[in-house]
Order: C-alpha cells, then structure tokens, then sequence
C-alpha cells in the first residue's frame, strides 16, 4: 500500500509492523517513527484504526480464552504470509 505521498518510511513497510506497534511493543524510536507516519499519512492511519477495531472485537469476544502456543504461531505465520502477497501484488499493480 501506498499513499502516494513521500515520507521517511515506505507505507508498506510500517503496516508490516502496525500488530507490534497496537501491541505497544516496539522500541521507542520506532514506535516514534510509526507515530509520526500515521500522522502524515491518512490511507496508513485508516488501516492502523481498523486493525485496532478488530483487535478489540477479538478480545472482546474471547476475552480469557487464550490460544494454544502453536495455533498463535501458526496464526501469525498466515498472517505475515498474506502481508507479504498483498505487498507484492500491491507493488507489482
């Protein structure tokens, strides 16, 4: 994804880590950066909020059910495997 607009960091490359950043588990300088993105970039922060609606719907909804480890790994591991096609069918269009 891309806004079309020039920034310090690529769109795509700060959506890749939009789940860490929710999750406030990034450093701080990169949690800076993120901050800042989405503070330029509207595409970017629509994409931000709705990855935050839905995080809280999930945890609404199974709030203390927790998923076994590998079913949270393999979760993620789908997860990063759709970003990455989405990116290079974005890229390459």
């Amino acid at each position: 994804m891309s806004c079309g607009e020039h920034h310090d960091v690529d769109c795509s490359e700060i959506l890749q880590r939009v789940y860490v950043f929710i999750d406030n588990e990034l450093e701080d300088a990169s949690t800076d950066e993120i901050r800042q993105h989405l503070e330029e970039c509207a595409p970017c922060l629509d994409e931000y909020d709705l990855e935050r609606c839905v995080k809280k719907l999930v945890h609404r909804s199974c709030g203390s059910d927790h998923a076994p480890d590998a079913l949270r790994q393999k979760i993620l591991l789908r997860l990063t495997q759709i970003q990455v096609e989405t990116t290079i069918i974005t890229t390459t269009d």
